[in-house]
């Protein structure tokens, strides 16, 4: 497992500013009480994975990164964004050349340590060469500056929303590299800042909370935001258009701020004013909520192609279509529940493979329907609790293992299909009445604690929840997680599977290569 301690030291290297980033040691080894072989100091190219079962070309596993800085500037004539993406890092080994992850975008120039460094796009990889070798274990910053166009690439094979007055970006799971170099994998979490400058009329607003906003030159505006946790890339947004904040405060004096067009602000709030009571909820079961600010961003575009899912976490803010928050609390209220529960299990807790996807979706669909239960609202089943669901869902559990793998064992091709969310509501459920729930919510609590900024694989969970419930889990999960039969229900022995008809598709077999609509609180 991979997952991120908080380091204090150098404290620049943590700073997100582009200022504080430029100032650091350009490669600073840190010093060993065994010195260093010549072998050692001659440097390598870093491993250009970091070893993903699902997305094996992500990454570059020579170097972790600790900070970005990213420097946005959108012109509306031409709708391209000029940019310049700072990062910290600091080498796992001595680099001869390293890489980032990055398809599509226009690079201009890469300075490492502030000198100019040759550079290649290779496939989806950006191959940097330093003018000089960099030492293992070594503080350096990369400075890579190009302009991208939101327009190049359709859904779904891109991070961008082109929107009717700007963009957005949605970045899950592998599509942060189309907005920025980067390491583009949640096992590697950064701190993070942003400055976007926009001209007169339109807003820029990012992730975290808002630190500075500077008036220029043509009436343009630059607004400065930061994360105050850290953050995967995939977890990132960054969004320009014609917006109104509407601020509220929820529990525990809690800021919320939605991010909403300015034309639909009216129509859109009864939607907006349910957040309050969804995080009250969610924190009575899960502690609480664990980053700086909550909010929606309804992205101004009506396109069907616009994206391919109704909604999506991005750390501290939730991008929706905005038609569908339209709608009666009772048809959404469950899918906000969905989305609210990713700031804990996906981005406060990462996962650490994408294989553990598991954790982030059933858990989301998990506490969205026993939302939905608890007030009565029907679900696209005509069913209304957690059992009869549970009950139907357990009839199909050998056609989904057959048909989409095991919960725990996704491909990319099957990364998003029912198996990770209802099948991962399946495997919690059972858990729940093996250990009873007390002990189950203790485990929940418990495992977010631990990994709580950091990123945490299948087994970390099955590792707290016998350590917490008191009982080895380990055989018990790891039938209902990589099984490939599905295993008795605790508490059920009555409860019985359909035989597999390997002539039958599994049902809502998804026909995209990217979708985030098999959510059952949908």
């Amino acid at each position: 497992m991979r997952y991120r301690s908080r380091v204090t030291a150098p404290a620049a290297a943590l700073i997100g500013t582009a200022a504080a980033l430029a100032a650091a040691p350009s490669a600073h080894a840190v010093p060993t009480r065994t010195g260093t072989s010549a072998a050692k100091t001659a440097g390598t190219p870093g491993s250009e994975t970091l070893g993903d079962s699902v997305y094996p070309a992500l990454g570059n596993d020579g170097y972790r990164v600790f900070a970005y800085h990213l420097d946005f500037s959108y012109d509306a004539t031409t709708r391209l964004v000029d940019a310049t993406a700072t990062l910290k890092i600091r080498t796992t080994q001595a680099l001869s050349r390293f890489s980032l992850d990055s398809l599509g975008l226009d690079i201009r120039s890469v300075r490492v340590g502030g000198r100019t460094a040759t550079f290649e796009q290779v496939a989806e990889k950006l191959r940097i060469t330093p003018a000089r070798m960099l030492p293992n274990k070594s503080w350096v910053t990369v400075c890579v500056e190009y302009s991208a166009d939101p327009r190049r690439f359709p859904q779904p094979n891109t991070g961008w929303v082109d929107t009717l007055d700007g963009f957005a970006v949605c970045c899950q799971p592998n599509w942060a590299h189309t907005v920025f170099p980067c390491n583009d994998h949640p096992s590697d979490k950064a701190d993070f800042t942003f400055r976007i400058t926009v001209p007169g009329g339109l807003r820029g607003v990012a992730s975290g909370l808002l630190e500075r906003t500077e008036s220029l030159s043509g009436g343009r505006t630059a607004y400065t935001y930061r994360s105050r946790e850290p953050m995967a890339t995939e977890l990132v947004q960054i969004t320009v258009g014609d917006y109104v904040i509407k601020e509220r405060q929820g529990p525990h004096g809690l800021p919320l701020r939605d991010v909403v067009p300015v034309a639909r602000a009216e129509a859109l709030e009864p939607a907006l004013a349910l957040t309050p009571n969804l995080v009250e909820w969610l924190e009575a079961r899960l502690g609480a909520y664990p980053f700086e600010t909550y909010g929606l961003l309804p992205c101004n575009s009506d396109a069907s192609n616009a994206f391919d899912f109704t909604g999506l976490e991005s750390q501290t803010l939730t991008i929706y279509k905005p038609n569908y928050l339209l709608q009666p609390e009772p048809k959404i209220g469950s899918h906000m529940m969905h989305e609210l529960v990713h700031s804990y299990f996906g981005n406060s807790v990462s996962p650490a493979n994408w294989a553990d996807l598991w954790i982030n979706e059933g858990h989301a669909d998990f506490y969205g329907l026993l939302y939905r239960y608890e007030r009565g609202w029907a679900d696209s089943l005509g069913l209304t609790t957690m059992e009869a669901r549970m009950k139907n869902t357990y009839a199909q559990g050998d056609q989904w293992r057959h048909d989409w793998g095991p919960v725990a064992a996704p491909t990319q091709a099957n990364l998003f299909e029912g198996q990770r969310y209802l099948g991962g509501v399946l495997v919690l459920y059972a858990l729940r009445n093996l250990v009873g729930e007390s002990a189950f919510n203790a485990l929940e609590r418990a495992f977010l604690d631990r990994y709580r900024n950091s990123s945490a694989s299948t087994a970390d969970y099955i590792a707290v929840a016998s350590e917490v419930s008191g009982q080895d889990l380990s055989g018990f999960l790891q039938d209902w997680l990589y099984g490939t039969k599905t295993p008795r229900m605790p508490g059920h022995p009555d409860w019985t599977v359909t035989p597999v008809n390997p002539a039958l598709a599994a049902p809502h077999s998804r026909r995209r290569s990217r979708s985030h609509d098999n959510s059952a609180t949908l």
